[in-house]
C-alpha cells in the first residue's frame, strides 16, 4: 500500500477516534478535579454600585445552592486588593477542614478590570455614590451582601486595618446582619491622622495626591516583567516574603487602582476620627480586636485605651511581632490564630 492508503486504514481511523475520545475524557476529568480542588481559589469580577469589584473565593461559589453553615468574609485594608490575602484565606479554609466558604471582596476600583470591563459601569452612579470614597466603600460592601449573599447566611467578618472600620459601620447601618463574629486585625478605627504613620502620610495623600500619582503612572508604563522585578527588589528585605503577593502588587501599580486607593486613604485621614463606642458596646460579645505591638497605624496606646474603656471585651495585643501588613510574611500564622479564636463560635 501507498503511505497515504495506510493512514486511511479503518483500523488506524478507529484508533485515532479512540485516542481523541480518551484524550478529551482525560482532560475533562482533570478539569473537573481542578475545579473540585478545595485549595484552588476562584476569582469573579462584576459591577457593584457602578464600580468594578473582584471577589476571591475558596470553597462554594454559589451560596444559594450549597447553603453553608456560615460564610467567612474578609474585608481588606487599603489597598483593598483581595490577592494579598490568598495565603491567609487558603489557610483559613484548610484549617477549617473546608467546612466553610472563605471569600474576600475587594474595595471598589482597587482591582484591574478584565479586558471586557471598564473601571466603572455607570460613571454618574459611581460619582453620585462617591463609590471610591470611604462612605461609598461601606455602602459598596452592604450592596455586595444584598446582591450576592442570601440574607439568612450567618457571617464571620474578618477585617484588616480600615476593613475593621468598614465592618463596624456595616453592623451599625444594617443591624439585622447575621454576624456570628467579627475579627478586627490591626484595627484602624480611630484618630488615623494622629498616628505616627498618619502624620507622615496625610500631607502626601491629602495635599499632594496628584503629585504622588506621577511616579505610579511612570511605573505603570514599564513592562509587567520589569514591574515584577521592581516589586521584588523593593520587598527583598522581608526575609519570609509571601511571593503570592507579587502579582497583586503589580496589578495595583496600574494607575487607576493606585489613584483610587490614595483617594480613599485621603478620606480615611479626614473622616476616621472618634472611635464608635456605641456600636462597639452594642456588639461587644461578637467582636475580637487584635492590636499590633509595633503598629505605626494603630499605636499601643490605642490598645490600652480600648482595654480601659471595654474591660469585658476580647481585646488582644500581638505577642508574635507581626507587622501591620501581616499578609506580606505572616498570612498563614495569623489565619491559624483566627481559627483558634472563633472555632467554638462556628460549632454552635
Amino acid at each position: 500500500k501507498k503511505p497515504t492508503e495506510a493512514i486511511q486504514s479503518p483500523y488506524v481511523s478507529w484508533f485515532l477516534v479512540l485516542f481523541h475520545v480518551t484524550k478529551r475524557l482525560f482532560y475533562a476529568d482533570m478539569g473537573s478535579l481542578a475545579a473540585d480542588n478545595p485549595d484552588k481559589p476562584r476569582t469573579e469580577f462584576f459591577y457593584c454600585n457602578g464600580a468594578v469589584t473582584e471577589v476571591l473565593k475558596f470553597g462554594s461559589c454559589k451560596l444559594q445552592q450549597s447553603r453553608p453553615d456560615a460564610l467567612v468574609l474578609v474585608i481588606p485594608g487599603n489597598p483593598g486588593v483581595v490577592g494579598f490575602y490568598t495565603t491567609f484565606m487558603q489557610t483559613l479554609h484548610r484549617t477549617f477542614n473546608y467546612r466553610f466558604p472563605v471569600w474576600a471582596v475587594s474595595h471598589a476600583g482597587h482591582c484591574v478590570p478584565p479586558d471586557h470591563m471598564d473601571m466603572v459601569e455607570d460613571a454618574s452612579l459611581a460619582a453620585e455614590l462617591d463609590v471610591f470614597g470611604i462612605n461609598g466603600q461601606i455602602e459598596h460592601k452592604l450592596a455586595f451582601l444584598r446582591k450576592h449573599v442570601p440574607r439568612e447566611t450567618r457571617l464571620v467578618l474578618i477585617g484588616h486595618s480600615i476593613g475593621c472600620y468598614i465592618i463596624l459601620e456595616m453592623m451599625k447601618r444594617d443591624p439585622e446582619l447575621k454576624v456570628l463574629k467579627a475579627v478586627m486585625l490591626f484595627p484602624t478605627i480611630e484618630r488615623m491622622a494622629q498616628t505616627p504613620q498618619g502624620r507622615a502620610v496625610t500631607p502626601v495623600i491629602c495635599q499632594m495626591r496628584y503629585v504622588a500619582y506621577l511616579p505610579v503612572f511612570l511605573i505603570s508604563l514599564l513592562p509587567e516583567r520589569l514591574q515584577s522585578s521592581l516589586v521584588r527588589l523593593v520587598l527583598g528585605g522581608i526575609r519570609s516574603l509571601d511571593h503570592t503577593i507579587i502579582q497583586p502588587t503589580v496589578g495595583l501599580l496600574s494607575g487607576d487602582c493606585a489613584a483610587n486607593a490614595m483617594y480613599m486613604g485621603g478620606q480615611e485621614m479626614k473622616k476616621v476620627l472618634d472611635r464608635d463606642n456605641a456600636t462597639i458596646k452594642k456588639h461587644l460579645n461578637k467582636l475580637i480586636f487584635y492590636y499590633g505591638a509595633t503598629d505605626h497605624w494603630c499605636p499601643v496606646e490605642y490598645f490600652h485605651d480600648m482595654k480601659r474603656d471595654f474591660p469585658d471585651g476580647d481585646i488582644r495585643l500581638c505577642e508574635s511581632g507581626f507587622r501591620h501588613a501581616f499578609v506580606l510574611d505572616a498570612g498563614a500564622e495569623v489565619a491559624n490564630m483566627v481559627v483558634e479564636w472563633i472555632s467554638g463560635d462556628l460549632r454552635t
